[in-house]
């Protein structure tokens, strides 16, 4: 990690609002626009279907009420409706005349059944179409969303490319794994689980609000005089539970931070015997992960029950007002019916939007830590105009150039050097004298502060990155393989390489030496840690990669600092074939294997003090003969 950088898994910088994050997030479904209008469509379609049936219902329910009530009026045939009320109020029966006024009966007569059966039959097909739409408008929800999903993904894939080495210096990898996997999946869950019943639960509420008005406007005020209610106490619980959503998701990229640092450096810890510290983090993690999940989870569930409890109360007064009005004459038993349906699915939809409301805080902390990545600062961009000449010939000059990790701290100075084509540059010194910063420069992985480099003439700042780096070859310090067979993590620095190409580079990096022992030879299978292979086998995999890439320059940084001596021969040899015609840089603490580079170059804090061959350095007895001294002092010593 460079100086001054936040540790890993250290919080960030303060959560955006809800509201904004939320907008930004629906923003992302503009490229489906047509299908959301679509399924809206579907939805409102699929609502005003089922919004009709207990209406419906209602209509046979005073069927059903008329006919029994008319098959027990004791009048003489042919008595109407009117004459049997006034007969009712002659007798004193004011009450049952109320009623019976504001009911379709005919005295005598009992249930019609046909007519009850229509209306069951139109209710069915009602409802038959609503569950039709109702599929059909999930079946576009999901494909929009799961289509949204799959563009976040590539966007936040490709942000990953396009952002700078320091932003990765400054961030745990573990944690920026957990915003690439598990947040994404979140936000795909929580859109998934969401926006189709938050849709379908806004339209219900509208077409229920209209057939209560429809109804009766006394019960509807009653009704909605819970929804007020509703709303101050889902948005004091949000208020209250979105902390602890923000907390749970920051906690769950820490844990997956320490993890994979913890597994990575499994060998270590052990060797170490620093399990039990490893532990105690992971556990203090996890409980804080523990305490911010309970907390949110169960704040944000107190939702339900608070406005399932609002709707009881709704549903006493509906009740006990309908069934005065039913008594007076003023509704009918069915509309009370059908209102006492539409009072429980008004407050239904009510509880899922509180239900969900916990879902939709989750997603959206998700998204915002998501956003972070893509708002992250990038590369400077590519010249529109990149310079088209080749830059084959391998010469590079570093002009006065200087470079700062952090502001206050200077790593590089007004450093000036010549790589003439085909030779080889060793670059020696101490650590943190910016050896691979220089390295990491050319490559155009830092961007720098002032001077030039430039290649073969051509300013590397009007190249394409691209083009650049598909010109050099880097082979690290760490390796690093694919899993995969060896043939194919060889073909991986040219994947259009015939074999005739990948066999010639295993040759000339002397992969081919030991492959024929593997059970399976180049089609040997080997994981992303190299298992089956020893480190110097994994490094000569590595430098075989950089051999198909018949790079114009060449970097090796530390090749063979984890191979034994031996091999370390024959990389010297390999390396001997490879830099013909070709400029090679390479960085190295074993003095012994720069003893033939064309210029060495000694660099201490940023600048270069000594440059020359190894002889003449040598002759001159300044840092680069302490330092060639020390190493082999050292050794002697200890033998």
């Amino acid at each position: 990690m460079r100086p001054g950088m936040p540790a890993p898994g250290a919080p960030g910088t303060k959560p955006k609002s809800f509201k904004p994050s939320l907008k930004r997030l629906l923003r992302r479904l503009a490229p489906e626009k047509k299908y959301v209008w679509l399924v809206i469509a579907l939805a409102i379609g699929s609502v005003v279907l089922n919004t009709l049936g207990p209406y419906l219902l209602g209509k046979a329910t005073n069927l059903v009420f008329d006919g029994v009530v008319g098959k027990q009026l004791n009048f003489a045939p042919g008595t109407t409706k009117e004459q049997a009320v006034e007969a009712l109020r002659a007798k004193g029966q004011n009450t049952f005349a109320d009623m019976l006024s504001a009911m379709n009966v005919v005295p005598g007569v009992g249930v019609d059944f046909d007519a009850v059966g229509r209306v069951l039959l139109l209710v069915l097909a009602l409802y038959v179409g609503a569950s039709v739409l109702g599929w059909l408008q999930a079946y576009l929800l999901n494909l929009v969303i799961n289509r949204t999903v799959k563009r976040l993904r590539s966007d936040i894939e490709d942000k990953l490319h396009r952002l700078p080495l320091r932003y990765f210096d400054s961030q745990a990898r573990g944690d920026v794994l957990s915003r690439v996997t598990n947040d994404v999946d979140n936000v795909s869950q929580s859109l998934q689980q969401t926006m189709s019943q938050l849709i379908v639960s806004l339209f219900t509420v509208l077409g229920i609000l209209v057939m209560m008005f429809w109804i009766s406007w006394l019960l509807a005020l009653i009704a909605l005089l819970t929804v007020p209610a509703a709303i101050i106490v889902t948005a004091q619980i949000a208020k209250r539970s979105k902390p602890h959503f923000v907390d749970q998701w920051k906690y769950t990229g820490m844990v997956n931070a320490q993890v994979e640092e913890a597994y990575t450096g499994h060998e270590i810890v052990t060797a170490f015997g620093r399990n039990r510290e490893v532990g105690q983090e992971f556990d203090k993690r996890n409980e804080q992960l523990y305490q911010s999940s309970f907390k949110a989870q169960f704040i944000s569930g107190l939702i339900m029950p608070a406005i399932m409890f609002l709707g009881n109360v709704n549903f006493v007064l509906v009740a006990l007002v309908g069934g005065l009005r039913v008594a007076t004459g003023q509704l009918s038993l069915g509309e009370v019916q059908a209102f006492i349906q539409y009072s429980r699915q008004f407050s239904q939809p009510l509880t899922q939007i509180g239900a969900m409301a916990n879902l939709l805080q989750s997603g959206v902390a998700s998204a915002e830590r998501i956003f972070e990545i893509l708002d992250a600062e990038e590369e400077s961009p590519d010249p529109v105009m990149a310079d088209a000449r080749p830059v084959d010939r391998g010469q590079v000059e570093f002009e006065g150039i200087s470079f700062r990790y952090e502001p206050e701290t200077p790593v590089i100075e007004r450093l000036s050097l010549i790589a003439e084509p085909g030779h080889v540059v060793a670059i020696v010194g101490p650590t943190g004298a910016g050896k691979t910063t220089l390295v990491n420069l050319l490559m155009r992985f830092y961007e720098l502060d002032s001077g030039t480099i430039t290649i073969d003439g051509v300013d590397t700042t009007e190249i394409t990155r691209d083009h650049l780096r598909s010109r050099i070859g880097m082979v690290l310090q760490d390796t690093w393989l694919f899993k995969g067979t060896i043939r194919e993590n060889i073909a991986y620095g040219n994947p259009n390489a015939s074999e005739e190409d990948i066999l010639a580079a295993a040759r000339a990096a002397y992969v081919d030496r030991f492959v024929h022992a593997l059970p399976d030879g180049y089609d040997t299978v080997i994981d992303e840690e190299g298992s089956g292979v020893s480190a110097g086998e994994k490094q000569l995999i590595t430098i075989a990669r950089a051999f198909l890439a018949k790079p114009s320059i060449l970097i090796l940084d530390e090749a063979t600092s984890s191979v034994d001596t031996r091999t370390e021969l024959l990389v010297q040899h390999a390396t001997a074939a490879l830099r013909r015609d070709r400029t090679s840089f390479v960085i190295a603490h074993r003095l012994s294997t720069i003893r033939d580079a064309d210029l060495i170059v000694v660099m201490e804090q940023g600048r270069i003090v000594e440059h020359g061959t190894h002889t003449r350095l040598l002759e001159e007895r300044g840092a680069y003969y302490r330092l060639y001294n020390a190493q082999f002092a050292a050794a002697a010593a200890d033998a």
